[in-house]
């Protein structure tokens, strides 16, 4: 899936996301909506409104969290990825999330010392993953044993997706949207993620919104 391709497809998504803010009321549809159309202050906003709604999501809207950190809240962002923790203290994204918002607010050696402890397994490819922003592995040792392990088609893909999400990701917020680009473009183009499930569908967004604001910075 090329670029210009994923570019026509959003055309007629975008039309969609439009409607179902005209049309719907529902606060958690409204959110991606906004989310998905770069528009995360109003994102947090519909967010926010699902919270008060119904405080049992308080802990869970991981959701939440994402639309703080590209909103540029990132303390909130922060705290909202260490209150999922004490909901799921297994899921390394999260945490991945964690070192984010406190690589923007607070800097590289703090958020490397706060990162969250995992003692579960979890989901592949995020245990080696996470190693990366323990300064454990590189981006190379990641992608090579993906491409290396005896995987089906599918979860080659899904792996491969996630490294090269999270790698981009890594390197835009260090700052070097040179090495993040082609990475964040391997996601993009990766075919799991578009027609994937709700979380993971959700994530390919993300590289493909991080992409484009790298790339409107160079315009």
């Amino acid at each position: 899936m090329k670029l210009a391709f994923v570019f026509l497809l959003l055309l007629q998504d975008g039309a969609e996301w439009r409607a179902i803010l005209e049309r719907s009321k529902d606060p958690s549809a409204r959110g991606d909506a906004h989310f998905k159309l770069g528009e995360f202050a109003k994102a947090v906003a519909e967010y926010e409104k699902m919270v008060e709604q119904d405080p049992s999501l308080e802990k869970s809207h991981w959701r939440r969290g994402i639309a703080y950190f590209y909103a540029g809240r990132y303390d909130k962002a922060a705290h909202q990825f260490e209150i999922y923790n004490t909901f799921d203290n297994v899921d390394r994204e999260n945490g991945i999330w964690r070192y984010f918002s406190q690589f923007k607010a607070h800097g590289k050696e703090k958020a490397r010392e706060g990162l969250l402890k995992y003692a579960k397994d979890d989901r592949e490819p995020f245990p080696d993953v996470y190693q990366l922003f323990e300064g454990k592995k590189t981006p190379e040792q990641i992608l090579t044993k993906i491409k290396d392990a005896q995987l089906g088609d599918e979860d080659r893909e899904m792996r491969t997706f996630y490294a090269h999400l999270y790698i981009g990701l890594n390197f835009a917020v260090e700052g070097k949207p040179d090495d993040a680009k082609p990475h964040l473009r391997k996601a993009v183009e990766n075919k799991w993620g578009p027609k994937s499930g709700f979380g993971p569908n959700y994530m390919w967004h993300v590289g493909r919104l991080h992409h484009d604001l790298l790339s409107a910075r160079e315009k």
